[in-house]
């Protein structure tokens, strides 16, 4: 699964990913994040005009088009094998994927220590960046845009830490997975073509635990920095 991750782009990487072509993109300039949390608000990246690509920034929980309130179950992850069939995603699947840049993400195990929750920062090598694969909506009655992560089981690596994990593109097959006209049962097959088995990871330390504290995102530049063993 993905329960948080990192997007530590300078805005030069997030350019290279995509073909950004608004001028409201073109010298746009966000702050990085380094421990986002399912409900807070992420840049995401859809079909533009003229074969382009359009940021956009919603919720990571997705709010299907016909909810009539905000989800209360768990909807920041989608599994890669039932999306394309589940009555909450599968609309979202068939016509709005998406892209979702970061550079890392975590997952946690326990301590045979003390029982806590130890977090680990999973990344690329040379934490390049990379776009998880994606679904979105818009929801009019609520006025909400929101997206939520594809998930696929856990190759080799992963496997040490967790059962599943984000399924992470190949960039070669980006503008195939978000074009609409793409069939779904072809997309489903794109989720093959990913980064999973390159990954690596290092423990950080437990501050990445707390998402928000004193009423604000807990965020800082040191949750992606490995601790010694001991």
């Amino acid at each position: 699964m993905c329960g948080r991750y990192t997007r530590y782009l300078p805005w030069s990487e997030i350019h290279r990913l995509y073909r950004l072509t608004a001028p409201a993109d073109v010298g746009r300039n966000t702050q990085p994040r380094y421990n986002i949390a399912p409900t807070q608000d992420v840049l995401f990246v859809t079909p533009g005009e003229d074969g382009g690509h359009k940021l956009r920034e919603g919720r990571w929980w997705l709010v299907p088009w016909w909810a009539k309130e905000l989800q209360k179950g768990a909807m920041f992850n989608a599994r890669a094998e039932t999306t394309e069939t589940s009555g909450a995603f599968k609309d979202a699947f068939k016509l709005k994927r998406c892209l979702i840049p970061a550079d890392g993400f975590y997952e946690w195990t326990i301590s045979p220590a003390d029982k806590g929750r130890d977090p680990w920062h999973i990344f690329l090598p040379e934490h390049q960046p990379f776009s998880f694969a994606g679904i979105w909506a818009h929801n009019d009655k609520l006025g909400v845009t929101s997206c939520c992560i594809i998930t696929m089981p856990a190759g080799e690596t992963m496997r040490q830490l967790h059962d599943r994990q984000p399924v992470i593109l190949d960039p070669d097959v980006y503008d195939a997975w978000i074009d609409p006209e793409t069939p779904a049962a072809d997309a489903k097959q794109l989720l093959h073509e990913n980064l999973d088995g390159d990954l690596e990871f290092y423990r950080v330390g437990r501050e990445v635990n707390t998402s928000a504290k004193d009423g604000q995102p807990y965020d800082l530049p040191s949750m992606i920095e490995p601790i010694a063993l001991l």
